[in-house]
């Protein structure tokens, strides 16, 4: 086995508990069913925030809806580059994998952009 990341972002409705937990949701359900993410494999995560988002840890959020309360997360503040896109949220899920394994990352909402960049 091993080790590859999986990456995602989606851009958060506003500052509030309920957004950045609507959108943790989105995007790790969408990278678990896309990727076929099963807790036991999954090495850490690590989310990063713009710093516009300050409102809820999205780790948190993880350990009550997906039960990954013994995985080890992380979150940090994104790198505030002038013009960059706001209220985006990012998730990267490093997980212990089959050599062959192909990564699909998921980019939500105004996150798309990212893409193009």
């Amino acid at each position: 086995m091993i080790s590859k990341g999986i990456r995602g972002a989606i851009t958060v409705d506003d500052n509030s508990e309920v957004a950045v937990k609507n959108a943790v949701s989105e995007l790790l359900g969408a990278l678990i069913e896309k990727n076929n993410i099963k807790k036991e494999f999954i090495s850490h995560v690590i989310f990063t925030l713009t710093p516009d988002i300050n409102a809820a840890f999205p780790a948190k959020f993880a350990r009550i809806d997906f039960g990954w309360d013994d995985v080890a997360m992380m979150c940090y503040n994104e790198l505030n580059v002038p013009n960059s896109l706001a209220k985006c949220l990012r998730v990267l899920i490093v997980i212990n994998c089959d050599e062959n394994f192909a990564p699909q990352f998921v980019y939500l909402n105004g996150a798309k952009d990212l893409r193009a960049i």
